[in-house]
């Protein structure tokens, strides 16, 4: 028999919040892997949990996961744990999660607490339709491509950042998207917890004069849905209706049909188009 890997949810920052679910299992299990064992073993103590550890981190994701693996196709149930918050969420669990599956492993997950749920549900911004972004890429490249990408983001959109780099990462954000209004949640569920709602334009100024501290999730407004198709028809109207017919007509459509999409396109009616081409 295989043993069974456990996502445990560990809290954020008050530790009331920990499942007794989540509990019972940490006693359970024949080890537990954790993100950084330092940390951990403060959380372990305080509820009194005396099972072993083993690291589990960024720099060992993919040789240590293969090790899990053997150790859990020897029938050895194991819990993964973050520093804070729910495995594989913008985290190295996902790989071992991934390996799992592979393997035919029985994965399960003891819900509780969420950094960024917490945050959207703090923010005052849609949560109906959401996207999560996680941590922006330090590479400049890969950033500007996924910052291109959230420009006409629709759903709200949800970004962690640290506090040296968030002054950075507002004016990136604020250069690309434009002005937005954005909720900043910092410190959640701990003593000094500050939900600031504010815009970009507004939290620039804001941390001009206040040095951010403690860890930040960013739960930013998408661009409206209307907004985004009126900045589509202005990129249509640079072409002029015979353009944008030829346009379409390369490509194999008869006139009829390139008529109904130019219309589309530029939020006007076929006889619209019909008529000026005449």
């Amino acid at each position: 028999m295989t043993g069974t890997l456990f996502l445990c949810a560990t809290p954020i920052g008050n530790l009331s919040d920990m499942t007794p679910r989540v509990i019972d299992t940490l006693r359970e299990v024949d080890m537990i892997a954790a993100e950084d064992t330092r940390n951990s073993i403060r959380l372990l103590n305080y509820f009194d949990i005396k099972t072993p550890m083993t690291s589990y981190h960024e720099y060992n994701k993919v040789e240590k996961a293969d090790q899990i693996v053997s150790w859990l196709h020897s029938g050895k149930n194991i819990a993964l744990i973050t520093d804070a918050g729910t495995p594989a969420i913008s985290d190295p669990g996902e790989v071992l999660v991934a390996k799992c599956m592979e393997a035919g492993i029985s994965v399960t997950s003891l819900p509780g607490c969420c950094a960024c749920i917490t945050a959207l549900t703090l923010s005052g911004l849609p949560t109906r339709r959401f996207c999560f972004e996680g941590f922006l890429p330090s590479d400049k490249k890969e950033k500007k491509f996924i910052l291109d990408e959230l420009k006409e983001e629709t759903r709200t959109i949800i970004i962690y950042e640290a506090p040296h780099h968030l002054k950075r990462t507002l004016a990136e954000l604020y250069e690309v998207l434009g002005e937005r209004r954005i909720t900043l949640c910092r410190e959640l569920t701990k003593r000094f917890e500050t939900i600031y709602p504010t815009t970009l334009a507004g939290a620039i100024e804001y941390y001009e004069n206040n040095e951010p501290k403690g860890e930040y999730v960013l739960v930013l407004e998408g661009l409206c849905r209307r907004q985004l198709m009126l900045e589509k028809q202005k990129e249509w109207e640079r072409l002029t209706l015979k353009e944008h017919m030829m346009l379409y007509e390369e490509q194999g459509m008869d006139r009829k049909e390139a008529m109904k999409k130019v219309a589309a396109d530029r939020g006007i009616t076929k006889r619209d188009v019909y008529q000026a081409l005449l």
